[in-house]
């Protein structure tokens, strides 16, 4: 069965897209930690993010550096942190979040799930301004 990821890929699920290649896609988290928390993801659906072609790994990583720095001047944190956990998605993707402290990991929406979701509104919203920094 295909991931929630590949089914974004394929279109069948919507998302606020971020950047795209041909090989790796960028879009807002659903549930994110802070606002301009992106997903960075493979196309292709691979589980771990160290079994991917050394070349597709090499670009992902290129778009999340391209990726951060947006969600930087966008969003305007006191840092952009990395995160791969591959828990919760069995298809290899990148943290970019935005942390205005480093608690933040651990008292937002990691940690506490009832947290309220971010409207489509609202992500569409984050999705332009850091779509303009690119």
């Amino acid at each position: 069965m295909a991931s929630i990821f590949t089914k974004i890929v394929n279109g069948e699920i919507p998302c606020h897209k971020i950047y795209e290649t041909d090989n790796v896609l960028a879009f807002l988290d659903i549930n994110p930690v802070n606002p301009g928390h992106t997903l960075v993801i493979p196309k292709e659906e691979i589980d771990d993010l160290f079994d991917l072609k050394p070349e597709v790994y090499t670009e992902l990583m290129e778009v999340v550096r391209k990726v951060s720095k947006a969600v930087q001047k966008a969003k305007n944190p006191l840092r952009v942190g990395l995160m791969v956990l591959g828990f919760d998605v069995a298809h290899a993707h990148v943290h970019v979040l935005p942390l205005q402290q480093s608690g933040d990991l651990m008292t937002r929406r990691m940690v506490n799930p009832d947290l309220p979701e971010r409207g489509q509104s609202e992500l569409g919203t984050d999705a332009e301004e850091i779509v303009a920094e690119l």
